[in-house]
């Protein structure tokens, strides 16, 4: 009885000081990849993307006739998206605004045929990262901040990074936590 014993509590012994070096492992592994570039180029901003589908002004929209991000971007304050408006929610203005205008007539085509119309992407994180808008919206942070000046431009570009290390430096710079749990889920 007194082997088994002495067995079990090295296999003990043996398993925690195995876990210990996984977790070690992990935290200067995560410690390093957030120091590092990773041997990927730098990021080079601007950044074109492709054109969009329908000549969509956040200047006009924005700076001209003065909506606020969240006015058409819903979700921004409350959730983890940004939403896109649809094309229903873009005619209960142009049904009287711009009637006339070809780009117009295609988000109406859109809504008339019940079809989301396919907006190319500008700004982006990876599928194994989570971010949330509200979160950020909530700690102060203003959509420039992230989206660069969008409420000037007549066509976006990504003009502010989406990197690891950019969002990193910003939560080091405000005090919010910064360790790899917060944003990657760990083990999956």
């Amino acid at each position: 009885m007194k082997w088994d014993l002495q067995y079990a509590g090295r296999r003990f012994e043996w398993v925690g000081a195995f876990f210990v070096l996984v977790i070690g492992i992990s935290s200067w592994l995560c410690t390093f990849a957030l120091g590092q570039d990773s041997g990927r180029p730098k990021e080079t901003l601007p950044q074109s993307v492709a054109p969009q589908p329908i000549a969509f002004s956040h200047k006009t929209h924005a700076t001209d006739v003065g909506l606020p991000c969240n006015f058409c971007h819903t979700g921004v304050d409350k959730e983890d998206d940004a939403k896109i408006p649809s094309a229903d929610f873009c005619m209960k203005c142009h049904q009287s605004v711009k009637t006339d205008s070809p780009e117009v007539a295609k988000i109406r085509d859109a809504a008339e045929m019940r079809k989301e119309i396919a907006w190319v992407p500008v700004y982006t994180v990876p599928d194994f990262v989570f971010f949330g808008h509200s979160t950020h919206t909530k700690a102060g942070l203003k959509c420039v901040e992230c989206h660069g000046p969008v409420e000037t431009r007549d066509v976006l570009e990504k003009e502010v990074s989406t990197s690891m290390n950019f969002c990193r430096d910003c939560h080091q710079k405000r005090g919010a936590r910064a360790d790899c749990a917060t944003c990657h889920q760990l083990g999956h």
